[in-house]
């Protein structure tokens, strides 16, 4: 879910790498264009992959029951680690595993929270981000545990939200970031919910986890970032974005979460 830490000099540096572009480099030789071709498309299809693998994921522990009244939050998200170890490979995951209930999912993921019990007609999420033959997926989606009709129809407004962002994505060629995030947080008000964290997504890509040189507001969707989401890294490479929606009710101390690829 998050984008790492920075590591280079200075965000006039990051301004100058991120130059707005969805097409390969002009001006290149043709075979040099149509290896760069391929090589976005061969990233393409490995984060789809990625993704692809992360749903099955998501589906067994469904199947499993792992999220259900009397098991713990933290027990939860060990479950779910030896299930992605035993039936899917995985051996890494590239940020901190996330399993949160009740209040609990007011929470983002940046700050911490106290482990809890799972109760009859409650609301839980899970934010995991498992790496598939060295590609980051990156993965959340919520479960009601009973038929409380609020947390149904919160639940449901997550892909509502995240459909209709990516539709504003789609429509808008030149979007920048911080527009993205004002749309993400405009279209949760609409419905009734508060947006409950400061950015709505981050770059992906290979593992180790990437960011953009420079501060590390660059390498998220946020309202004090005004790059383009349309660009490529200091490499030449397109960047590629996970959309994170995050619905909370303070009031009725309850929470939701999706996220997935946004620019696949």
């Amino acid at each position: 879910m998050p984008a790492g830490g920075a590591r280079s000099p200075s965000t006039d540096a990051a301004a100058a790498q991120v130059v707005q572009v969805d097409s390969a480099p002009q001006g290149a030789p043709k075979d040099a264009r149509a290896r760069h071709e391929r090589s976005e498309e061969l990233r393409a299809a490995r984060l789809l992959d990625a993704q692809r693998q992360a749903a099955r994921l998501f589906a067994a522990v469904e199947q499993a029951g792992i999220l259900r009244p009397g098991a713990t939050d933290l027990a939860a998200s060990d479950a779910v680690r030896d299930l992605a170890a035993g039936q899917f490979a995985v051996a890494r995951h590239w940020h901190k595993r996330i399993v949160r209930s009740g209040p609990n999912t007011l929470r983002p993921y940046q700050d911490e929270a106290p482990d809890r019990v799972m109760t009859e007609d409650d609301i839980a999420f899970a934010d995991f981000g498992p790496i598939f033959a060295g590609w980051e997926a990156d993965f959340g989606r919520t479960w009601v545990l009973g038929n409380d009709p609020l947390k149904h129809r919160m639940c449901a407004d997550l892909e509502r939200v995240f459909a209709a962002a990516k539709g504003f994505f789609a429509a808008h060629a030149q979007l920048t970031a911080a527009a993205l995030y004002a749309e993400v947080v405009r279209l949760s008000g609409a419905l009734g919910w508060t947006y409950g964290n400061y950015h709505c997504g981050h770059l992906v890509g290979e593992f180790p986890h990437e960011n953009f040189a420079g501060e590390k507001v660059r390498s998220l969707i946020t309202a004090a970032n005004p790059a383009p989401l349309r660009c490529r890294d200091a490499s030449g490479r397109t960047a590629h974005w996970i959309l994170e929606v995050h619905l909370v009710d303070p009031a009725r101390q309850i929470g939701a979460f999706y996220e997935e690829l946004l620019t696949l």
